[in-house]
């Protein structure tokens, strides 16, 4: 079995380097005994994995398919080994996070900040973005994210919750008049995510769906805060993610006691296996939150 599970590390390297050659230096292995060991791999299996030719190396159909798997497998098994060390050391390296844009923003820097001093081996790179993010062909260890997960492929880790309340401008609300009631929103210009014309409202046993619209349609947080400060309407957000503006006075919460169902925000992982850097942090973010 280890000669097997060796084998299969060989034969990733090999992919990821195009070549044999190239795969030699990586690994410090002749050519000759990876294009052998290749070879044994094929025989053991009982299907050919690569088309050779003189100045390169392609993935047959089978190839291809057992590349990913193989992939997958050796890199659980290298995070394995690196966990144990991880045990006796500080984690350490760069720590690759997707992160929704203005919940990082405004609500997870201060904890980022804290979480950096804590581990000082660590350094990151921030994905900023509300895209989907493919953790398998993406260079992202963690994505965060909000809402149920659309993919079942994933590893998702729950961290919190989140409920969102009612908002608007004194500005607007001095203009338009203040909702007393979430019928009257009907009434008003209400700034939503794309294709959220319902909103889901309850107040303690109570529970409405109240169909809204206006003039904008965004798909963007960052658009939707800003153009309430500026006085174009009303907003369903989490507190935690305006916070700022509604200490600044820029707006206020209006029906309170008026908020959507909670929200959960997860950690989206590819595997269940990570290195000590992603676990701490995951683990830190649970904790805080």
């Amino acid at each position: 079995m280890e000669n097997y599970l060796s084998d299969m590390a060989l034969f990733v390297e090999v992919v990821k380097a195009k070549g044999f050659r190239r795969a030699a230096e990586a690994t410090g292995v002749p050519s000759s005994t990876l294009s052998r060991r290749i070879s044994q791999l094929e025989q053991t299996i009982g299907l050919r994995l690569l088309h050779r030719t003189t100045r390169k190396i392609e993935l047959t159909e089978a190839g291809g398919v057992y590349y990913e798997r193989c992939k997958r497998i050796v890199n659980e098994a290298r995070l394995a080994h690196e966990q144990l060390g991880d045990i006796l050391a500080q984690p350490s390296g760069v720590l690759r996070v997707s992160f929704p844009v203005d919940f990082a923003i405004t609500y997870l820097a201060p904890l980022i900040a804290e979480f950096a001093e804590l581990y000082p081996g660590i350094s990151f790179e921030f994905d900023l973005t509300p895209r989907k993010v493919d953790l398998i062909s993406d260079p992202v260890d963690v994505a965060i994210r909000i809402g149920e997960p659309e993919s079942s492929l994933l590893i998702a880790r729950r961290l919190t919750s989140l409920t969102a309340n009612l908002y608007a401008s004194p500005g607007y609300l001095k203009r338009s008049g203040v909702p007393s009631a979430p019928v009257e929103l009907e009434n008003h210009q209400c700034l939503g995510m794309l294709k959220a014309n319902i909103w889901n409202l309850s107040q303690k046993r109570e529970t409405c769906s109240v169909s809204v619209g206006g003039r904008y349609t965004l798909n963007s947080v960052g658009m939707i805060r800003r153009l309430v400060t500026l006085g174009q309407g009303i907003m369903l957000m989490p507190r935690e993610i305006v916070e700022d503006d509604l200490k600044a006075g820029k707006i206020v919460q209006i029906l309170e006691g008026w908020h959507s169902p909670a929200q959960s925000v997860y950690a989206l992982t590819e595997t269940r296996l990570l290195p000590a850097k992603a676990q701490v942090f995951i683990d830190f973010l649970k904790s805080r939150l």
